[in-house]
């Protein structure tokens, strides 16, 4: 008997996520995840009208794929699979991986290759510009164990957060796009020595609930480029190209970061950062809030939705949302600030709006997370 969780999912994706109408394309490629979920798609495409195109990935093929591959290789593999994008008008990438540190050994001028030669004009120049897409990972045993969670726990977890009323959300979210967009500077406050400053001033403001990513549960903007002063201290271990970082700590000059340390591997991350010039500034400043999720797991699209929790993200901005950063990298670091994680405070022209991951003024108040249970 079909597991009715999926078909639900499914339900969100197809009708809230990327609102397929009949007759358009939608490309579901999916890595690692069962054959029923796809199906589950399959199906809901049809209900409306759309038509599926499936790409099937392995996780293990693909790093073979990675590892040693040319730059012909690369090029040639980016060109069928950007013009079959180029056919679609919805993307859902589900994304599952029996191993999160499949990519760990592949060499870092390979990933950057990789970034460079496929994913920017395949998913950066063509799907997030052309397609309504969304984004989520799948429930799988190394997940839950990252999360430290039995995988019936963790499963329960994953569809309570993946189905929540997003439509309430999206309603919850404008007062604060309001404020965002009429906001120049900003000052977070937080564990350690975290006094960090910049202004966000005339920069688009993107409220999110389940239109993107799934789970979801942000808002996003970026910081003027060359307005960013101070230290922020991120209190969230993170993945980047299947190596794993924790205690990140950067220290910016006019928004460039001029030293970067980490608790076991400063020099790759330093090597990161210099993947070129725009690694070492700013492209993204979001703040999240989802109730559902609550500490990290080392799995980017759970962490950067964690209630009470922002991100500062070093590398390429969104054309939605942009100050001009290009980069090849773009690696969203959590700085969570409710009491248990050493508290802090957030600051729109010296007006507090969050305290202990909490929002402070009457108009946000439905964002925190027993307004959003509720």
């Amino acid at each position: 008997m079909p597991d009715p969780r999926y078909e639900k999912l499914a339900d969100v994706l197809i009708n809230h996520s990327t609102a397929l109408q009949a007759g358009e394309n939608v490309l579901i490629e999916v890595f690692d995840a069962p054959s029923e979920i796809v199906i589950a798609l399959i199906k809901a495409t049809r209900a409306v009208g759309g038509n599926a195109h499936v790409a099937i990935r392995d996780n293990r093929i693909m790093r073979a794929l990675n590892y040693d591959a040319s730059n012909a290789n690369f090029e040639v593999w980016a060109d069928y699979d950007r013009y079959r994008m180029t056919k679609m008008q919805a993307y859902i990438g589900l994304r599952g991986s029996q191993n999160v540190s499949e990519a760990a050994d592949i060499p870092d001028e390979q990933q950057k290759m990789q970034a460079s030669l496929y994913a920017k004009p395949v998913h950066f120049q063509q799907r997030v510009c052309h397609t309504r897409w969304c984004v989520l990972r799948w429930p799988t045993p190394s997940m839950a164990q990252l999360a430290q969670m039995s995988t019936e726990a963790f499963e329960d977890f994953y569809f309570n957060v993946c189905t929540l009323d997003y439509a309430k959300m999206a309603s919850a979210i404008q007062p604060l796009e309001d404020r965002m967009s009429s906001t120049d500077q900003v000052r977070i406050n937080g564990p350690g020595d975290t006094d960090l400053t910049f202004s966000i001033r005339d920069i688009n403001v993107i409220g999110c609930s389940g239109t993107h990513n799934i789970p979801d549960g942000e808002i996003f903007t970026a910081p003027v480029r060359d307005s960013i002063n101070g230290i922020i201290h991120y209190n969230t271990p993170t993945i980047y190209n299947g190596a794993s970082f924790e205690n990140v700590r950067l220290t910016f000059e006019n928004g460039r970061v001029v030293e970067a340390s980490a608790e076991a591997d400063t020099d790759k991350l330093n090597s990161i950062l210099d993947t070129d010039d725009g690694a070492r500034y700013v492209g993204e400043f979001a703040i999240g809030f989802n109730p559902y999720i609550t500490h990290a797991m080392k799995d980017i699209l759970f962490d950067e939705k964690i209630a009470g929790s922002l991100h500062f993200t070093p590398g390429r901005c969104y054309e939605e949302a942009d100050n001009g950063n290009k980069s090849e990298i773009h690696w969203d670091l959590v700085l969570i600030q409710r009491p248990e994680f050493g508290g802090g405070t957030i600051h729109f022209d010296g007006e507090l709006i969050r305290r202990d991951g909490l929002f402070i003024p009457g108009d946000l108040e439905p964002l925190n997370p027993d307004a959003l249970k509720g």
